[in-house]
């Protein structure tokens, strides 16, 4: 089985390093990147399995790396990603979110904590991209259709009426939940089981940001796209009518 590849972004090289460390002890691959610059050029081409990138850095910053990123409509659009935001800024923890990131973690942080992430994300990223057998009529029956919706859990595929739409692994975990059983409510708790596992701790108000990501990108597509259902108070469900 091939180590996993993380890609880390960050101007302070002490971090790249004690970091870059830290994850080869545990049996990851590393690329260190000490700029958004250098990194988009070289993951636009040859992106990781995930990326942890800091914030705040001069130049190009890491929410416009991710943002380029996500827009380049390649293999890097869906890589998951880290960010790491200063201590308290709860703007840059929104920022992130909304750029597309599938998770932060507050500077200065806990290597453990850091390591479990990454860990409790490459999962989700497995759940989304897991293998079905090869048999045709298997591969169709894994494919979920609801109204002009199509997801294809093997191949991490989204069309919405035959428009491809780019979902990170958690935004795919999240849609998929509430497409299963349209017209069911999901309130925000039973979406957080979906896209986090129980080692990982956010807050319940972060899967309202998941879902604005995925309606405007949706929204991308067809700007009349309403198949995400608020019920304020409750939560969300999908409706394919």
């Amino acid at each position: 089985m091939t180590a996993p590849v993380i890609a880390l972004v960050d101007d302070d090289r002490n971090i790249l390093t004690s970091v870059s460390i830290a994850l080869q002890a545990e049996g990851f691959v590393t690329r260190l990147y000490p700029d958004g610059s250098s990194a988009l050029r070289a993951l636009s081409d040859n992106p990781a399995d995930l990326g942890v990138f800091d914030i705040k850095m001069p130049g190009m910053d890491g929410l416009s790396l991710l943002s380029s990123l996500r827009a380049s409509g390649g293999a890097a659009a869906a890589m998951p990603v880290i960010f790491l935001t200063s201590k308290d800024e709860e703007q840059d923890e929104a920022h992130g979110l909304a750029a597309g990131a599938d998770d932060y973690i507050a500077k200065p942080f806990s290597q453990r904590l850091l390591i479990a992430r990454i860990r409790a994300i490459l999962r989700r990223a497995d759940m989304a991209r897991a293998t079905v057998p090869a048999d045709s009529d298997d591969v169709a029956a894994a494919i979920i259709e609801r109204g002009r919706l199509s997801l294809d859990p093997a191949r991490h595929q989204v069309l919405w009426a035959g428009r491809p739409v780019t979902l990170t692994v958690t935004e795919f975990l999240i849609l998929e939940t509430l497409a299963q059983r349209p017209g069911v409510v999901k309130n925000r708790n039973q979406l957080l089981d979906v896209a986090y596992q129980e080692d990982v701790f956010v807050d319940d108000r972060t899967i309202d940001s998941h879902i604005k990501r995925i309606r405007r990108k949706f929204r991308a597509a067809d700007p009349q796209f309403d198949a995400i259902e608020t019920l304020y108070g409750v939560g969300y469900r999908f409706s394919d009518g």
